[in-house]
C-alpha cells in the first residue's frame, strides 16, 4: 500500500483556520494555525503564546494537570495513592509554568487527539527544529503522539535532534500492516451485531448536511458529556469542513427514522489510521451495542486497508479483548534554547511522569 500524501489535508486544515478564529471550529481552543515544509511533508503547525490555558491539544498544563485531575476518579478506592497523586498535581501548574511548556510551537498538529508521526530523518528534523527555535525563542517545540510500538526509530531520531520524551498516556494498537490478526470471538460478535442490527451503514459520500450537525451532537454526548468537557469541543462547522476537505473520512449507521444513530470518523497518515470522532445515540438501550458496531466498522477498515489502527486511550479491556496491544505514547519536546532554570523545571516534570505517571498508567490501564 502506498503511503498517504497528506498535503491536501494540511492545506484544507490551514484554510479552515486561516479566515476565522480557532474557536469557530473547536470552541474550547485558542491557537494560531500555520504550515511548515519538512523534507517532503507539508505539516500543520500551531503556535500558542498566551498565558491562558486552552484545549489540551495545544496545552500541556491541561493535558497533564486538568485532565489528570479528571482521571483521579479512578483512584477513589485507593486513598493513599489518591492523596499522593493529588499532591503531585498541585505541583504541576507551577512546574509547567516555570518550564514554559504551554508556550509552544507544535508541529504535525492536526488538532486531533492522535497525530501519527510522518517518516522523519535526522537532518531535516534538526534543521526545522533549529529554525523554529530561532523564530520563536520563547517557545518549546513539540511533537505529540509518538509511541514505543511503531515509532521507536523515530523516537531515536528525535532524541538525536535534542528532543526529550515526555510520557503522555497508554494507548492501544491493532496492527494489520504486514499480517492480518486472527478474527477473535468479540470482534466476530461485533460484526454479527452490526449485520443483524437493521441499521443502514452510511459511507462517507452518503453524508448529508444535516448529518454533520447530528454527528457533532453524538460526539458531544460521548466525549464531552459522558467523559470530560476538556476534550476537543468540535463544532458542526469543523465536522463539515473536515469532511469536505478530506481531512476525515466519515462512516455511520442510520436508523429507520433517517437519523444517524452512530458516527465514526477516520484520519489516515502513512499506514496508520485513527478514529478521533466517535459518537452514538445514548438514548437507545445499551444492549443495542452502537459502540461495538462502530468499532466493527473500524476493525473491518483496518483489515481491508492493511493499516495500523491506533485506537487511542481508554476502554482498555474492550480493546484488549479485540486484539489491541498496549503501548506508551509520548510527546517529544525541544527546549535546548531555554534558560537553565526552565530546562530544570521541565526535567522535573519529565522525571515525575517517568517515575510516577508510567507505573500508574500501566497498573491501572488508563
Amino acid at each position: 500500500m502506498n503511503p498517504i500524501d497528506n498535503t491536501a489535508k494540511a492545506l484544507a486544515l490551514w484554510e479552515l483556520f486561516r479566515s476565522a478564529p480557532a474557536e469557530n471550529a473547536i470552541s474550547n481552543l485558542s491557537t494560531q494555525v500555520g504550515l511548515r515544509q519538512l523534507d517532503r511533508h507539508l505539516l500543520p503547525v500551531t503556535v500558542n503564546s498566551a498565558s491562558e490555558p486552552t484545549c489540551y491539544l495545544c496545552c500541556p498544563s491541561v493535558a497533564y494537570v486538568d485532565y489528570a485531575r479528571d482521571e483521579l476518579r479512578h483512584f477513589s478506592g485507593h486513598r493513599l495513592l489518591y492523596a499522593m497523586l493529588h499532591g503531585l498535581l498541585k505541583l504541576g501548574y507551577p512546574l509547567i509554568r516555570a518550564a514554559g511548556l504551554d508556550r509552544q510551537v507544535q508541529v504535525n498538529n492536526w488538532l486531533l487527539a492522535t497525530n501519527p508521526i510522518p517518516d522523519v530523518t535526522f537532518e531535516p528534523l534538526r534543521a526545522a527544529t533549529q529554525a523554529i527555535a530561532q523564530e520563536h525563542p520563547g517557545h518549546v517545540v513539540v511533537w505529540r503522539s509518538l509511541n514505543d510500538f511503531c515509532d521507536r526509530e523515530s523516537m531515536q531520531t528525535f532524541r538525536r535532534a535534542g528532543y526529550r520524551m515526555y510520557p503522555a498516556r497508554q494507548i492501544y494498537l491493532f496492527d494489520c500492516r504486514d499480517a492480518e490478526p486472527k478474527l477473535g470471538r468479540d470482534e466476530r460478535r461485533d460484526r454479527a451485531l452490526l449485520e443483524d442490527s437493521g441499521l443502514a451503514i452510511v459511507a462517507s459520500a452518503e453524508f448529508r448536511d444535516d448529518d454533520f450537525v447530528r454527528a457533532r451532537m453524538l460526539y458531544q454526548h460521548l466525549y464531552l458529556e459522558k467523559y470530560t468537557w476538556l476534550n476537543p469541543q468540535y463544532t458542526a462547522e469543523f465536522v463539515k469542513a473536515a469532511h469536505a476537505g478530506g481531512i476525515l473520512e466519515f462512516q455511520g449507521v442510520r436508523a429507520a427514522d433517517g437519523q444517524l444513530a452512530g458516527v465514526i470518523a477516520f484520519f489516515d497518515a502513512g499506514r496508520t489510521m485513527t478514529a478521533p470522532i466517535v459518537g452514538y445515540d445514548a438514548t437507545l438501550p445499551r444492549e443495542t451495542g452502537l459502540y461495538r458496531m462502530l468499532m466493527a466498522l473500524a476493525f473491518r477498515r483496518a483489515r481491508e486497508r492493511k493499516m495500523l489502527f491506533n485506537m487511542s486511550a481508554g476502554a482498555a479491556s474492550f480493546k484488549r479483548n479485540r486484539g489491541g496491544v498496549a503501548a506508551l505514547e509520548y510527546s517529544a519536546i525541544y527546549n535546548a534554547h531555554f534558560a537553565p532554570t526552565a530546562r530544570l523545571a521541565a526535567s522535573l516534570v519529565r522525571t515525575i511522569l517517568q517515575r510516577v505517571g508510567i507505573p500508574v498508567l500501566r497498573s491501572f490501564e488508563l
